[in-house]
C-alpha cells in the first residue's frame, strides 16, 4: 500500500548544507590534489563561487577532473551542486568569510573595538529615545500592571536572556511573572491564559516563528500581548502595544549586538512605569526584598537589590 504524500507546506524546510564546514572537516581525508583545490576554495570563496571550473582547476594546479573528484569528496553530486550549495553558504555568512582587519591595528588603550563597542551603545540608547514613544510605555505598564499574569516569551541567546531580566525587573514590583523559551513551553502557557492575562514576547528581528504562533495563540485565548521587537515585522503585528526600535547592526560580526542595550532600556523604561503605577504596593514589595537580602548578607541600602 502507497503511504500518502504529504503536502509541501507540511513537510520541514530543507535546511542549507553548510558546505565550507564540510570542506574544513574533510580536508584531512582529501588526496593532495584535491587539498589543493580546498585551499583555493576556502581562501576566496567569493571566486570559487563565480568561477569556472577550469579557473578553478588553473588557480589550484590540478586537472578539471580534479576539481570534480573534489566535490564528490566533500559530499556535492558534482560542480555545479557543489558551486549551489557554496553560493548558499555565501549568502548566509558572508560577513564570516571577510579578512580580519591587520592585527596592529589597535587603539591606545589596546583594544579594536573599544571606540566601536561604547558608541554603538550610546547610539542605540539614543535611538531607543528618539524612537519610543513615552504614551506607548504607559500604556505597555497599564497591560502589565492591570494582568492577572505576566507571561514573558524569548527566543535564541539574547531574547532569552532579556525575557529573564523582564522577570527579573517585574517580580520585585509584585507582578505574578514567568519566563519561558522553550518553543513547546510557550505554546503550552500560552493555551492556559485568560483575557486577564498578558503576554511579553521579546525578538530582536520579529520573525521568529515560534514566538509569533505563541503569541497569535495567547491571542486567540483572549490574553493581551505586548511585543519588544523591531518595527513592521510580524510580531509587532499580533501586539496590543509594540515598543519597537530599529537598531543597525555594526558590520563586524566579532562585537556583540547593540540591539540588547536598547531593548534593556525600554525593559528599564516599562519596569520603572510598572513600579509607579503599581506604587505604594510595589514599594512595600521592594522593602521586603531589600529587608530579606539584609538580613542574608552585609551591604548597604543603595546597592543593587538582590545582587
Amino acid at each position: 500500500m502507497r503511504k500518502p504524500r504529504r503536502d509541501d507546506s507540511e513537510a520541514y524546510a530543507k535546511p542549507i548544507p553548510d558546505i565550507l564546514s564540510q570542506i574544513k572537516d574533510s580536508y584531512s581525508e582529501l588526496r593532495p590534489a584535491e587539498r589543493r583545490v580546498a585551499d583555493v576554495v576556502l581562501a576566496d570563496v567569493t571566486f570559487s563561487v563565480d568561477a569556472s571550473n577550469a579557473e578553478i582547476a588553473r588557480r589550484a594546479e590540478v586537472s578539471e577532473p580534479t576539481v570534480t573528484r573534489f566535490c564528490r569528496a566533500i559530499g556535492c553530486d558534482g560542480v555545479r551542486d557543489f558551486k549551489l550549495k557554496l553560493a548558499q553558504s555565501v549568502v548566509v555568512g558572508r560577513l564570516y568569510l571577510a579578512p580580519a582587519p591587520p592585527a596592529g591595528e589597535v587603539s591606545s588603550n589596546a583594544s579594536p573595538l573599544w571606540t566601536e563597542v561604547f558608541g554603538e551603545a550610546r547610539n542605540a540608547l539614543n535611538l531607543v529615545e528618539r524612537q519610543i514613544d513615552p504614551l506607548d510605555v504607559i500604556a505597555a505598564a497599564e497591560l502589565v500592571a492591570s494582568a492577572h499574569q505576566v507571561l514573558v516569551f524569548g527566543l535564541g541567546g539574547s531574547s532569552t536572556s532579556l525575557a529573564l531580566e523582564t522577570q527579573n525587573r517585574l517580580f520585585r514590583y509584585g507582578v505574578v511573572v514567568s519566563a519561558h523559551s522553550d518553543p513547546y513551553v510557550m505554546k503550552m502557557t500560552a493555551s492556559t491564559l485568560k483575557p486577564n492575562d498578558l503576554v511579553i514576547a521579546i525578538s530582536g528581528t520579529g520573525r521568529t516563528r515560534e514566538v509569533v504562533e505563541a503569541v497569535q495563540l495567547a491571542k486567540h485565548y483572549r490574553a493581551k500581548a505586548l511585543c519588544i521587537t523591531a518595527p513592521d515585522t510580524d510580531l509587532a503585528a499580533t501586539a496590543d502595544v509594540a515598543l519597537t526600535v530599529d537598531i543597525p547592526e555594526f558590520p563586524d560580526p566579532l562585537k556583540p549586538t547593540a540591539s540588547r542595550y536598547a531593548f534593556l532600556a525600554i525593559i528599564d523604561l516599562v519596569s520603572s512605569a510598572v513600579g509607579t503605577r503599581l506604587d505604594p504596593d510595589a514599594r512595600e514589595t521592594l522593602r521586603r526584598i531589600k529587608y530579606t537580602v539584609l538580613n542574608h548578607r552585609k551591604g548597604r541600602v543603595l546597592e543593587p537589590l538582590g545582587d
